[in-house]
């Protein structure tokens, strides 16, 4: 026979259910609200009306953000850093972990190497002596600027790390017994099983590439090599171009205003982590257990 809950046990969970569907409301008030600007004429924007629903709903914003060379050109560096970050990020992370996830009877200098890496957890070189390896090395107002010094996620690599542990080593050693090197053993034993926990390491490093500002307006010389989020920073900070708008239709210029330019560009920019977490997302809660526990 099945317990009843107690009229306590009762309460507590409706209580938590509404503090916790406010605390979602709350979070989501301001994404709501942003879309809703973007939707919206200028006047009504301008005013203030506009709360969680269009007001005098129209395209023109898409539309001038869409025309807008500045805009997409800042897109495809975004684009580029994601390609060549992501792949170089996710290699580096697979390369550094199988090693270190071996005991010590089978990698001697595994533990040196360990705390080789958690060093860089613990002290930073600092944003000087990282500008001047910079631009000492020639990476400076290139996209690899933005790609080299992020490389190695120390932490990411600690949790597939984890994750390699606690993988059963009876696959490992019937693999070598079949005659499989370390090389074949990792791409046909571990990243096939590991697809969990790569999976969230890639959202990771997905998210951390797409919403990184502050690198590229340090590390770029020229506003034509900003990525996404330094372009909105600088839009965000500073009124939109003038000189753009007088180029476009009277009936357009009519429609915009600068919060329903910052409004659309910031939703555009934050539109391709919306679409793909939700691909990811089943993947997110196994990895992130299953990479934090040791054995």
């Amino acid at each position: 026979m099945v317990e009843r809950a107690s009229w306590s046990r009762k309460s507590f969970l409706a209580f938590n259910y509404i503090v916790l569907s406010v605390m979602a409301l709350a979070c989501l008030f301001p994404i709501v609200q942003m879309v809703a600007v973007s939707f919206s004429s200028g006047a009504a924007a301008s005013s203030g009306r506009v709360t969680i629903f269009p007001i005098e709903f129209t395209l023109d914003a898409y539309r001038y953000v869409m025309r807008n060379d500045a805009f997409m050109r800042a897109v495809w560096v975004s684009v580029e850093r994601i390609m060549l970050g992501c792949t170089l990020q996710m290699l580096m992370m697979v390369l550094i972990a199988y090693p270190l996830s071996k005991d010590v009877s089978k990698f001697r200098y595994r533990t040196v190497y360990v705390w080789f890496f958690m060093i860089t957890i613990l002290f930073s070189g600092g944003l000087i002596p990282t500008y001047l390896t910079i631009k000492a090395t020639g990476l400076l107002n290139t996209v690899w600027a933005l790609i080299i010094p992020s490389a190695v996620p120390v932490f990411s690599v600690v949790l597939l790390l984890n994750f390699f542990r606690n993988l059963p080593k009876e696959l490992s050693e019937a693999a070598f017994i079949d005659g499989a090197g370390h090389w074949k053993t990792l791409w046909k034993v571990y990243i096939p099983l590991s697809t969990p926990g790569l999976a969230t390491l890639l959202l990771f490093s997905l998210v951390g590439h797409w919403n990184s500002w502050f690198d590229g307006i340090i590390y770029m010389n020229s506003p034509e090599r900003y990525p996404l989020q330094s372009y909105l920073q600088t839009i965000i900070l500073m009124k939109q171009d003038s000189s753009a708008l007088s180029v476009m239709d009277a009936n357009i210029l009519a429609n915009l205003s600068d919060r329903t330019l910052k409004s659309a560009q910031i939703g555009l920019g934050a539109l391709p982590i919306l679409l793909v977490y939700p691909f990811l997302q089943r993947f997110f809660m196994k990895g992130i257990v299953l990479g934090s526990v040791k054995e």
